[in-house]
């Protein structure tokens, strides 16, 4: 009797560790009082409604935009061939590149931020969203990469080689027969970025300056000034954005396949 509760007891209790701060942030989003507070006090959507008035949530989220679309493209035109390469071809120190890739989300994303500030942006007073540009693109390549060979692995290759056998380029079967068929991976690597790039904090923390901030760096300097729910609300529309996301993902294009 006590072995068939105890497993419906702990699947019961890791729920609400992982639900719990969730559904938190999603009352006091709809709190009627003036601070951020929980329990509620009392229920209005004012926060929520407030969200989109604040000027300098909307520029960073347009910078967020931009850096996580921006810079989850540019991480696939360089991680498709990579990963393509390392897939397909017995390379000299293939597992040394693979590791190498994999460095941006080893290293802690305080060190990235602290080495890009100081050896890239002082030094050479690089643009300071271009550094963001760079530093999201570096740290959504391993995903590419990963999630890319994982879908190559799974398409046999002599459906490429039968295209060369019928006067194919290489890069024509590439064109042709590789990428139509792997593009379920390459949206799920693109949706993995761009989720990825767009809650990232440490990397931006070092890099943001006024007038160039993320969203959830933008969301940091509010709550240092202003402790209304406003932040709670945000907090809880980008949760039901990313969910909604990863929900539909997983829907269409069986995102756990590659995850």
């Amino acid at each position: 009797m006590m072995r068939r509760l105890f497993s419906p007891l702990v699947l019961f209790l890791l729920l609400v560790f992982l639900i719990g701060p969730f559904i938190i942030i999603v009352a006091a989003s709809l709190s009627g009082g003036e601070t951020l507070a929980f329990p509620p006090q009392g229920l209005s959507l004012r926060w929520v409604a407030k969200v989109f008035t604040i000027d300098s949530f909307r520029a960073s989220f347009a910078m967020s935009m931009l850096l996580a679309i921006g810079g989850t493209l540019f991480a696939l035109i360089l991680g498709i061939p990579a990963a393509y390469a390392l897939s397909r071809y017995k390379l000299p120190g293939g597992e040394t590149v693979r590791t190498m890739v994999s460095l941006p989300i080893i290293v802690p994303g305080i060190i990235v931020g602290l080495a890009i500030l100081r050896y890239l942006v002082v030094p050479f007073s690089f643009d300071i969203t271009l550094a963001l540009f760079f530093a999201h693109t570096a740290l959504v390549l391993p995903y590419a990469v990963r999630v890319v060979s994982a879908s190559l692995n799974n398409l046999r290759s002599d459906m490429e080689e039968a295209a060369v056998l019928l006067g194919s380029s290489r890069l024509g079967a590439f064109f042709r027969v590789v990428l139509p068929n792997i593009r379920s991976g390459v949206l799920a690597a693109f949706i993995l970025g761009f989720v990825t790039s767009f809650n990232q904090v440490p990397v931006s923390l070092f890099l943001a300056k006024p007038g160039v901030q993320t969203l959830p760096i933008d969301m940091l300097g509010y709550m240092e000034t202003t402790y209304d729910p406003s932040v709670a609300a945000l907090s809880a529309l980008l949760a039901f954005l990313s969910i909604g996301i990863v929900f539909l993902a997983e829907r269409f294009l069986g995102f756990s396949r590659y995850v």
